[in-house]
This record gives C-alpha cells, sequence and structure tokens, in this order.
C-alpha cells in the first residue's frame, strides 16, 4: 500500500480537477461583439451571480471565494422537473481578457474559457468556448451531434442578452 493509498483518495480535490480540466470531445463556441470596452464587458461577465439575468431558467451564486481564481461557482439551471446543476472552479483570471473555468462536477466536466478582445475604444469581442467530456460514453458521442446545434443556439443567445444587457447600462 502506497502513502497516497493511507491518506484516501485524493483529499484536496487536485486530482479530480486536473482530469476534468482535460478537453472533452463535446466542443461548443460562442461569439458576439458588445458595444462597450473590455474592462466593463470583463466585468460584467464576471459578476458570476448576476449571470441568472442573461442565461435563462438559471441561477448562479458563490460557493467558495471572491469570485477571482479558486473561487468556486455553481449554476442551476431548471426546466420544468429537469435540473441541471453545474460546477465551476476559476483556475484563471486576466483581467480584463481571459477567464478560465473547470466545470467539475458530477455531470458536466471539462475547461471553458470566456475571451475579452478589444476591438476599438468602444466595441469588445467576446468568445465564450467550452469542451465538454460527454457523458454515456459512445452513446453521449453519437448523441452530441444532435444535442450540439441546441447547444450552440442556447450559447449565442444568452451571449446576445448579455451584450444587450451591458450596452443599456444594466450589467454589470
Amino acid at each position: 500500500m502506497s502513502a497516497d493509498d493511507r491518506d484516501g483518495p485524493d483529499p484536496d480535490g487536485a486530482e479530480g480537477l486536473r482530469a476534468a480540466a482535460q478537453p472533452g470531445a463535446g466542443e461548443v463556441t460562442a461569439t458576439v461583439i458588445v458595444a462597450a470596452p473590455a474592462s466593463r464587458v470583463f466585468a460584467a461577465l464576471t459578476a458570476w451571480e448576476r449571470q441568472g439575468e442573461w442565461i435563462p431558467f438559471t441561477r448562479v451564486r458563490l460557493v467558495e471565494g471572491d469570485g477571482g481564481e479558486g473561487s468556486l461557482v455553481e449554476a442551476v439551471t431548471t426546466v420544468g422537473p429537469a435540473v441541471l446543476r453545474d460546477e465551476m472552479r476559476v483556475v484563471r483570471m486576466d483581467a480584463p481578457y481571459e477567464v478560465r473555468v473547470v466545470h467539475c462536477g458530477h455531470l458536466l466536466r471539462g475547461p471553458g474559457v470566456l475571451r475579452c478582445t478589444q476591438m476599438d475604444r468602444d466595441r469588445t469581442q467576446v468568445v465564450w468556448h467550452e469542451w465538454f467530456h460527454l457523458p454515456g460514453g459512445s452513446a453521449g458521442r453519437v448523441a452530441w451531434p444532435v444535442l450540439w446545434p441546441g447547444s450552440k443556439l442556447g450559447l449565442s443567445q444568452a451571449l446576445k442578452r448579455f451584450a444587450r444587457l451591458v450596452e443599456r447600462g444594466r450589467l454589470p
């Protein structure tokens, strides 16, 4: 028995986080241009608990930390009787340009990144990119092409709603 075995399985969760941080086969990207400076856009993106204002059916809360690196964020999406819990660890914060998370829950796992690129003084491109581990083995890989368009559409619509709220001064 090794010393690691005696100490129990990964007491701090580091191995689980490293495994979740590897890109999965389910990949989705959405982009929007926001008529606002990158600093304001980034602040709105990382106002975690306000994400429910632009992500439909979703409530977001900070579980640990102050929203910066190391924080644990939980998003719960409820549609009728279906509930999807998404836990994310903030692993990198490079304001006002990029925030990286690792989805580390039971169902949703994989890395994600939100990038803000200042295009000119009052326009910022936002790119939201996720690489999910697909549950269900080969069945999940077969189902992904059917699920992907809905994921892409949902992500794109959420970012458009986000842009409108930032441009109207309602976020952050």
